[in-house]
């Protein structure tokens, strides 16, 4: 295991330890104006959901690491305290790269990248039309991090209007994952795509009381064919099956001559995690 004191490397070397490990990240395109009116749309992958009520996502323009100058959308908002967040699909990425060039201040990046400004309802910047989901905010805040390169300054962000795409929906009116399609940013000029077997379901636990590793059996626990993942899966479950369960269960399965725990592996995968437990306990 490599371990260092995060000064003691070069910014450069730090800041691609730190964007590698945390990731993926999801992606603000942030469109802001300046007092005279003209348009910035330039992305940002240090950013997330904070807050439900009120509504706060925060993202961080950082001072550039060569030469320690800031960006439009740190002035821009400093003016207005006002910005527009869009997300960004997969179709978009490409005229999202394109949009993240650092291009002199008068530039309309909106052109630049081919996508289409529109009027928003609360702030002054433009949504990016094309975005599938548009969060208009005003900026409460803006918390500088440092004053050399690679420092970030922080923009608390609460949202006034939000602006879905009625296509991404599922059939409970919420943004379906597979639908939406979104990137997110990863090490060095890497990015992944949230979309077909990249997602996948869990079984939360929220208020129900698991078992946990320690409700099993220590043969469970200790075994050398089930990985942790699969035995995490076990342990969510909020009780251990009576012998009536297990009997039942014995009975409904084909067990085979083949080794216990690799038949209760292929339960796990088969998402039948309460068949799976009670043959391992059979």
């Amino acid at each position: 295991m490599k371990s260092f004191k995060p000064y003691d490397i070069p910014l450069r070397e730090r800041h691609h330890y730190i964007t590698g490990a945390v990731g993926p990240r999801p992606i603000c395109w942030a469109s802001t104006v300046n007092e005279n009116g003209e348009a910035n749309l330039a992305p940002y992958s240090f950013f997330n959901a904070f807050s439900s009520n009120p509504p706060i996502l925060i993202f961080s323009s950082n001072r550039r690491g060569r030469d320690n100058t800031t960006k439009d959308t740190l002035h821009n908002i400093q003016q207005t305290m006002e910005v527009v967040i869009n997300v960004v699909p997969f179709r978009l990425v490409n005229q999202m790269n394109i949009s993240s060039t650092d291009y002199p201040s008068t530039t309309n990046e909106f052109e630049k990248a081919g996508v289409t400004p529109i009027d928003s309802l609360t702030v002054k910047p433009k949504r990016v039309k094309e975005s599938p989901v548009q969060f208009e905010c005003k900026v409460k805040e803006i918390i500088s991090l440092g004053v050399v390169g690679g420092a970030g300054n922080l923009f608390i962000c609460e949202v006034t209007q939000m602006h879905i795409d009625e296509n991404i929906l599922d059939e409970d009116g919420l943004i379906d994952p597979q639908k939406i399609d979104l990137v997110g940013r990863m090490g060095k000029e890497y990015y992944v795509r949230a979309n077909g077997e990249a997602i996948f379901e869990i079984n939360n636990p929220f208020e129900k009381m698991n078992i946990g590793f320690d409700g099993l059996p220590e043969k469970i626990v200790q075994s050398k064919v089930l990985k942790g993942n699969e035995i995490a899966q076990l342990a969510m479950e909020t009780s251990l099956p009576d012998s009536n369960e297990i009997n039942t269960c014995k009975a409904s399965l084909k067990i085979t001559a083949e080794n216990i725990e690799r038949q209760a592996q292929r339960l796990i995968k088969e998402g039948k995690i309460r068949e799976a437990l009670c043959l391992l306990l059979s």
